[in-house]
C-alpha cells in the first residue's frame, strides 16, 4: 500500500509511555469526567493524560498529551493553572478546552476569561469567551473565534462546520481503534454536520450520502475512504 494514501493516523495509535504513568488519562474513544477536590469538573478527551497537584497556594493540572475541559468550581481563592510544555493558563473563574497540538498549545475559552503566559514570556494575555488562540513556548498568536461545537465531545458528539474531509477524519481517528486511512484526492472536499464518536462506524457511514465517496473496509482494523465509482 502507498504509505502517502495514509492519514499518517498509525502513528497517532501509538503513545509516550509516561501517558500511563499520569494521574488520569484516557484510552482510544474514552472519555472521562473527574471530579477534583475544590469541585471543578474536568473531562479528559480520547487519549488525554493529566496530573493533578493541588496545594495551600494553587490548584495546578499538568496536561501532558490530548485535549480537557475544564469547568472551575465557585469559592476557592487559590489560583486555578493548567500548565502544558509551552506555558501556563490561569481560570479567570471559567469554563475553558485546552488541547495539545504538537509543540502548541490550543485554548478555547468558553465562559467567562482565562489568562495565557508562554513559557518564555513574562507577561500574560487575558483571553476571553468565544475566542480561541494557539500558544507556543516564545509567543501567543493571534487570537480567533472559538470553533462551532468546541466541546461537543463531551457529549459524544463531533461538530464539523465547512471542514476539510482529511481535518475530519484526523479528529475521528482520536475514538477510532485501527487504521483509518483515505485516498488523497478527497482531502479537500468540504463538509459540515454531526457525528457520533462512540460508534466510528456510523460516523463513517454518514459520509457516503453527504460526499462523493465510499467506505472500503479491507478488515474490521483498517477502513479507508475513497473516492465513489463513476
Amino acid at each position: 500500500v502507498d504509505p502517502r494514501l495514509g492519514l499518517g493516523l498509525l502513528a497517532n495509535q501509538q503513545r509516550p509511555l509516561g501517558d500511563y504513568l499520569a494521574d488520569a488519562y484516557t484510552g482510544t474513544g474514552e472519555v472521562r469526567e473527574l471530579q477534583l477536590p475544590d469541585n471543578t469538573r474536568v473531562s479528559l478527551n480520547s487519549r488525554s493524560a493529566l496530573d493533578i497537584q493541588f496545594t495551600p497556594d494553587e490548584r495546578r493540572l499538568y496536561l501532558r498529551s490530548g485535549e480537557i475541559l475544564v469547568e472551575t468550581a465557585h469559592g476557592d481563592t487559590r489560583p486555578f493553572l493548567v500548565v502544558t510544555a509551552q506555558g501556563s493558563l490561569r481560570a479567570l473563574g471559567t469554563r475553558f478546552l485546552v488541547r495539545r497540538e504538537g509543540e502548541a498549545t490550543r485554548l478555547i475559552v468558553l465562559q467567562s476569561a482565562v489568562a495565557a503566559q508562554p513559557q518564555a514570556q513574562p507577561d500574560e494575555r487575558v483571553i476571553e469567551a468565544g475566542s480561541q488562540v494557539l500558544m507556543r513556548r516564545d509567543r501567543l498568536g493571534e487570537g480567533a473565534p472559538a470553533p462551532l461545537g468546541a466541546d461537543a465531545w463531551s457529549h459524544g458528539m463531533l461538530v464539523a462546520d465547512n471542514e476539510r474531509l482529511a481535518d475530519l477524519l484526523g479528529r475521528l481517528d482520536d475514538y477510532h481503534t485501527g487504521y483509518l486511512s483515505m485516498d488523497p484526492r478527497i482531502a479537500d472536499l468540504r463538509i459540515s454536520g454531526s457525528f457520533p464518536l462512540r460508534d466510528s462506524a456510523q460516523a463513517l457511514a454518514a459520509l457516503p450520502p453527504s460526499l462523493p465517496v465510499r467506505i472500503e473496509r479491507y478488515t474490521d482494523w483498517w477502513i479507508r475512504v475513497v473516492p465513489a465509482e463513476r
